[in-house]
């Protein structure tokens, strides 16, 4: 069963690594960092790599049974 989180973003965007951490999946944003460098986080059903990908409202992030959407 997947996990569907809902986070409201208070800017413009949010660098992917530090989205991980501040909805919980990750435990700091190096931990973050080492789950996109390890190609298990895709964002809109793209395998994501880039650790400061900008994330905005509208996106949807995966990260194996999680899935995480932005919301305005």
């Amino acid at each position: 069963m997947s996990q569907q989180l809902e986070f409201q973003l208070r800017g413009e965007f949010i660098e992917l690594c530090n989205l991980l951490k501040l909805v919980g999946v990750a435990d700091s944003g190096g931990a973050g960092k080492a789950l996109v460098a390890e190609g298990v986080v895709s964002v809109d059903g793209q395998v994501e790599l880039r650790k400061t990908a900008k994330i905005r409202a509208g996106q949807v992030v995966e990260l194996g049974d999680i899935e995480i959407r932005v919301i305005a």
